[in-house]
């Protein structure tokens, strides 16, 4: 089934407008995101990942993280765009999840940027907020992107999409 972009009202950007392969970019958004009653990480030093189909996946710099709470995982993988990633546990008190981020250890040359940066899963956090509105996760146990009401669909994730 070949899917059916919503239009973009002002102020709000199609997924469907996003290129292939995905790209890097710089945002001043201010990004936060919090587990077991800590702010996990906090900046306004972020870049996304925009991809099309895909809502944008959100990059943080390690020195605006409590990297004390995540724990390195044997888990690896490699994106054809983005280059290969490790993924970290998250420890905070009594709540634990597992290969909650990630983060590329050798990037692509058009990713290089985003080296020592982490990504989260929204879904696994308590809250993920992009300007102080609530972030709502991607769909699928794969995807990390971030959706929030400036971003319009459909979404790759949902039921149906695999084929996209």
């Amino acid at each position: 089934m070949k899917p059916q972009p919503i239009p973009p009202q002002p102020g709000q950007e199609s997924v469907w407008d996003y290129p292939r392969p995905a790209i890097l970019q710089d945002t001043d958004k201010h990004i936060k995101i919090i587990f077991n009653g800590i702010i996990l990480a906090e900046t306004t030093r972020a870049k996304r990942v925009l991809e099309t189909s895909h809502p944008p996946g959100y990059y943080i710099p390690a020195e605006d993280i409590k990297t004390e709470y995540l724990i390195a995982t044997a888990k690896k993988t490699m994106c054809e765009w983005k280059g290969v990633c490790e993924y970290y546990d998250i420890g905070v008190g009594d709540k634990y999840v597992n290969n909650a981020a990630w983060c590329y250890i050798q990037p692509t040359t058009n990713f290089k940027s985003i080296q020592e940066y982490f990504s989260f899963y929204p879904g696994l956090m308590d809250a993920c907020y992009v300007n102080d509105e609530l972030v709502k996760p991607q769909a699928g146990g794969f995807y990390g992107g971030w959706i929030t009401s400036d971003i319009v669909g459909p979404f790759k994730g949902e039921p149906g999409t695999n084929w996209w």
